[in-house]
């Protein structure tokens, strides 16, 4: 991911400090919409690195409704954010919402916040327009000097969006994550590994392909990461990008030998890596 730059690193770890108090005592004194907008601009300001008065918009019209705030920068809106009051528990009409304005107006990124948790979005716009949440954050569980909450911070910071952060963020959540990992876990060349494994231990035994298949399933992997919405949405993300690895291998090497090769999965599996898919966007919560 983006490497963060030593003088931003140290902007975080200092405002992380700050702002973490004052959002505390904004959640105790039960502050209304309008304050907390207030203290996200200066979180944009302080944390992020806007420009208050050049780069941030409040109430950004969009077709007769207004979203909260804007990020603009160089004439570009960047990202839309929905505000909540601060102690209102975001919920999923708060999503829609917050999406809804990104749909509208053709933004790629939307973030939905209390002041307190962030939740990033990634709006799809294909035959039918989706949302997926790719990062989320509470600001006063951070700590100051962890390189990880940098990496959630800088993807929003007026310094990444030069760097691309957030899209290289994206690009690495889109595969490693559970639904991912299990999907190849539950590949034929992991499979064929885990089988010889075992045969090393115990020479000529003779391994049942469905029983092995049955034990990752039920014992050693949790139920959603191989059976859910998510999950499906993985394996076939992984199977076109087997496919794809495959068909790109096989003229490689017609290309190199002018004779059609045979193709497996173990060897197309090593073609993966440095081409990930930019189609499956799991969600990512904390």
């Amino acid at each position: 991911m983006a490497i963060i730059p030593p003088k931003v690193s140290d902007r975080l770890a200092l405002m992380i400090k700050k702002y973490q108090p004052i959002l505390e005592n904004a959640k105790n004194q039960d502050k209304n919409e309008a304050d907390t907008v207030t203290v996200i601009t200066q979180i944009l300001t302080d944390v992020f690195g806007y420009d208050q008065f050049t780069e941030i918009t409040k109430e950004f019209a969009i077709k007769n409704t207004f979203c909260d705030l804007a990020i603009k920068v160089d004439g570009t809106i960047k990202f839309l954010i929905e505000a909540k009051a601060i102690g209102i528990k975001l919920n999923d009409n708060h999503i829609s919402q917050a999406t809804t304005y990104g749909a509208k107006e053709g933004i790629d990124w939307v973030v939905l916040t209390n002041g307190i948790h962030w939740i990033i979005y990634k709006m799809n716009y294909g035959s039918k327009i989706v949302h997926k949440q790719i990062s989320s954050f509470d600001f006063t569980a951070l700590k100051p000097k962890s390189t990880a909450d940098h990496e959630q911070l800088f993807i929003l910071c007026k310094e990444g969006l030069k760097k691309d952060a957030i899209e290289e963020f994206h690009a690495y959540k889109k595969i490693v994550n559970s639904f991912f990992i299990g999907s190849i876990i539950m590949g034929e060349s992991v499979l064929e590994t885990i089988k010889r494994e075992l045969r090393k231990s115990s020479p000529g035994l003779k391994i049942d392909d469905k029983e092995i298949e049955s034990i990752l399933k039920n014992e050693v992997l949790k139920r959603e990461i191989i059976d859910s919405e998510y999950a499906a949405d993985a394996q076939e993300q992984y199977r076109l990008v087997l496919k794809k690895a495959k068909k790109d291998l096989a003229r490689r090497t017609q290309v190199a030998h002018n004779a059609k090769p045979e193709i497996t999965e173990e060897t197309a599996t090593e073609e993966i890596a440095a081409k990930p898919s930019e189609e499956f966007t799991p969600d990512i919560s904390d």
